[in-house]
């Protein structure tokens, strides 16, 4: 069992909606983008830098934040800054739209062969969530959001997806910043004090306080993170989303 206090129970007398990260709480995506990044970080490193380690490197500055940013961030970490780079850069160019294509190219590889599995666990709190009237979204950072929630058949489970061709299309900032969050409210047409925010990232935990979500819940699989996400600004950590209770029911003239 993983820390959860009473905020842990999604009290559906107060909130109408929850969204949900991807990668790492609805798919077990996370670790491939790890990988990923992994390979690509440690091949431009050798010779440089100390190599990219994993969990801690992927957590702290990659985990959650658009592939961009995960670049700038973790290569500033090692005091390493890259000129930007086009879109156009070849993958594996020693620029940051170079690393990112690279990363990008594992990744969707990967995806391609294997799919994306989700967790048991929280496929069954979004069958729960919904049977009681709360509707449901899912949000991402990754431009990848839709297609590995479309193999996975869970499309009929969210009400709204918000990824990261929707960030690029809107102009929007990524996580911390709550703006994918508050974009996904705006589409439920729902205030955010009555909407809940699952998140395993760091970054994801923070964008849902930054927004002032009616509750934080953060997945922490690993139980090696819980002062982290409390700082952050989690209402309540499991290690499994089998942990969380669901209490009431939301009325129907309020859905």
């Amino acid at each position: 069992m993983g820390y959860a206090s009473h905020m842990s129970i999604f009290d559906l007398t107060r909130l109408r909606a929850v969204l949900f990260d991807i990668d790492g709480v609805v798919t077990d995506t996370a670790k491939v983008h790890a990988a990923a990044w992994k390979h690509v970080f440690d091949g431009y490193l050798r010779g440089r830098s100390e190599p990219f380690t994993l969990p801690d490197d992927y957590l702290a500055y990659v985990d959650g934040r658009p592939r961009l940013d995960g670049v700038r961030t973790f290569l500033a970490s090692r005091g390493i800054s890259l000129p930007e780079g086009t879109p156009d850069d070849e993958p594996g160019a020693p620029t940051v739209h170079g690393l990112a294509r690279a990363k990008d190219a594992l990744f969707r590889e990967e995806i391609a062969k294997h799919g994306a599995a989700p967790f048991p666990s929280t496929v069954a709190l979004l069958h729960e969530l919904r049977r009681r009237g709360c509707r449901t979204g899912a949000v991402s950072a990754s431009r990848h959001g839709r297609a590995v929630v479309a193999p996975s058949g869970l499309q009929h489970l969210f009400d709204v997806l918000v990824d990261g061709n929707d960030l690029a299309a809107l102009g929007l900032p990524g996580k911390p910043d709550p703006a994918l969050f508050l974009e996904a409210a705006r589409r439920l047409e729902l205030p955010v004090e009555e909407i809940g925010v699952v998140e395993d990232a760091l970054p994801g935990v923070e964008a849902a306080r930054r927004g002032d979500f009616g509750l934080v819940v953060a997945v922490d699989r690993t139980g090696r993170r819980t002062a982290a996400l409390l700082a952050a600004g989690a209402s309540a950590i499991v290690t499994d989303l089998a942990d969380a209770d669901v209490t009431g029911r939301v009325p129907v003239g309020r859905r």
